[in-house]
């Protein structure tokens, strides 16, 4: 994975996001590129008037000075991650800026089709903007992987990787986009959960095909439990040392998953490990 996209703004969760993306680009002296989005404001407020000069002037100038501040925070990070600020590839990871007129969710779905992979930090941006929609925009608009980046420093990344396999198409094509991580991983668990998931191969038939792609995998299923399959994933991620969850998002719809819970958005709301994602 070359080319990373990564939201950001000026907190601390930015910054860890970051620092773990340059985990992935110093592999393949690659680039990670920092977005701000230059949200437009709205001519009309909630009520239906017309905003004032004034007060659309005002919105203007505290995206612009937000933009300024999270763009001063990328370079020190990058500058304390000893990555340079550059326009493109180089010797050595680089690290570039870029600010887009729009909003999040456009914005980050359509220009993250350039990348080979989205990392969106858990929870950035609070107070400004809604992190689950441009998470789930990148999801479904880019056709990219997303790594969701957890809220806190990770010491590793990809040595000890974890599956959830339920043998289902998003899960199929996740792994697919992860084989560069895969192929690199110091070991790989395809972990199944008793009777979650839709007819397809099982656990044990996916690391065999992992073996021989080269991925050192083995297969494990937990048993059937009276809670969710994801609390007993995310269980065993925490007991095995795990430093990366691979899984296929929201097998299940979107709606449903709202409305009666699901294992994609119980991950996204609890994993405390970075999750590679896609759909």
């Amino acid at each position: 994975m070359t080319t990373v996209l990564l939201p950001f703004c000026d907190d601390d969760v930015s910054q860890h996001a970051f620092e773990l993306s340059t985990q992935l680009i110093r592999r393949t002296n690659g680039c990670v590129e920092g977005l701000f989005v230059l949200r437009r404001p709205e001519i009309m407020d909630g009520d239906g008037s017309m905003l004032a000069d004034a007060h659309f002037t005002q919105l203007i100038d505290e995206c612009r000075a937000m933009a300024d501040r999270a763009r001063l925070r990328f370079e020190a990070a990058a500058a304390a991650q000893d990555v340079k600020m550059g326009t493109g590839a180089g010797d050595g990871p680089v690290a570039i800026w870029h600010s887009l007129e729009g909003t999040e969710q456009q914005v980050v779905g359509s220009h993250g089709r350039l990348f080979d992979v989205i990392v969106v930090g858990r929870e950035f941006g609070r107070g400004w903007l809604n992190w689950r929609m441009i998470f789930e925009s990148a999801l479904f608009e880019s056709g990219r992987p997303i790594l969701l980046a957890p809220m806190t420093p990770v010491s590793t990344f990809g040595e000890n990787v974890v599956i959830a396999w339920n043998s289902s198409t998003e899960t199929a094509r996740t792994v697919a986009l992860a084989m560069p991580l895969l192929t690199r991983a110091r070991a790989v668990t395809v972990l199944a959960v008793e009777g979650w998931g839709v007819p397809g191969p099982k656990a044990s038939e996916a690391a065999a095909y992992l073996g021989h792609a080269g991925v050192r995998a083995t297969a494990r299923t937990l048993p059937k439990a009276e809670r969710a399959p994801a609390e007993s994933i995310l269980e065993e991620c925490t007991r095995i040392g795990a430093d990366l969850l691979v899984k296929g998002a929201y097998t299940q719809s979107r709606l449903r998953q709202l409305m009666f819970g699901g294992a994609t958005r119980h991950v996204l709301a609890h994993a405390k490990l970075p999750v590679l994602f896609a759909h």
